[in-house]
C-alpha cells in the first residue's frame, strides 16, 4: 500500500490523489495490526506441524549422516 488512489477507470493508471487518513485512525489500525501479529507469534504451533518438522530434521540427520560416510571411503 503506497497511499495513493488509482483512477478506476483506467487500470494500473497514474495515481490519482494522496490519501490522507486521520492520525487517530493510523494508530488505530496499527494497534489492530500489532494485536493480530501478536496473536499469530504467540500461537502454539499445531501438532501435526511439529511432527512433520521432527520428520524432516530425522531424514536431513541421516542424509548427513550418509555423506559422512561416504567422505570416509
Amino acid at each position: 500500500m503506497n497511499g495513493m488512489a488509482m483512477d478506476p477507470g483506467e487500470p494500473g493508471g497514474e495515481p490519482d490523489h494522496d490519501i490522507v487518513l486521520d492520525a487517530r485512525v493510523q494508530e488505530s489500525i496499527g494497534r489492530s495490526l500489532k494485536a493480530h501479529y501478536d496473536d499469530l507469534v504467540n500461537a502454539p504451533v499445531p501438532d501435526k506441524f511439529l511432527l512433520l518438522l521432527a520428520q524432516l530434521e530425522a531424514q536431513e540427520k541421516r542424509a548427513s549422516a550418509g555423506d559422512a560416510s561416504d567422505e570416509r571411503r
